[in-house]
């Protein structure tokens, strides 16, 4: 079997800090988990950093700083070669960067009103849709 080549939006990282029995929680352990393979880039990097970090989310250090390693070890950094000008956010269009390096199956987000549909091969999803192909024994 393949491994299923993914880049998770920043939305769902911070729900797995904040929200341990959620979907996005088990969505962001079987992404860093063989044989999924999670990409990310440095802007991308930097921003779960960022983001992670903000006082008025309350994720606490240790936590924080535990994601970031999961990320860090168990993830495959690509470069992107060109920058886009696609989704509704500017800020999102680094996770369809990444995704086209990568040739990404799947971009998995909370906020799919801000991408297309589908950037090249990659299908943008929502993490029930993502469950419900790889692991629907697990939806509630």
């Amino acid at each position: 079997m393949l491994p299923l080549r993914l880049v998770i939006d920043t939305n769902i990282v911070v729900s797995a800090a904040l929200k341990p029995d959620s979907l996005p929680r088990t969505v962001f352990l079987l992404a860093i988990s063989k044989p999924a393979r999670l990409y990310t880039s440095a802007p991308i990097l930097a921003e779960y950093r960022q983001v992670l970090s903000r006082r008025e989310l309350g994720i606490r250090k240790g936590m924080r700083e535990q994601l970031l390693q999961l990320i860090d070890h168990n993830s495959y950094h690509v470069a992107p070669a060109h920058q886009l000008d696609v989704t509704k956010d500017p800020d999102d269009n680094m996770f369809l960067e990444c995704a086209e390096e990568a040739r990404a199956d799947y971009l998995i987000t909370g906020n799919q009103r801000h991408f297309p549909q589908f950037w090249r091969n990659t299908k943008i999803i929502n993490p029930r849709e993502f469950m419900s192909l790889v692991a629907p024994h697990l939806i509630s």
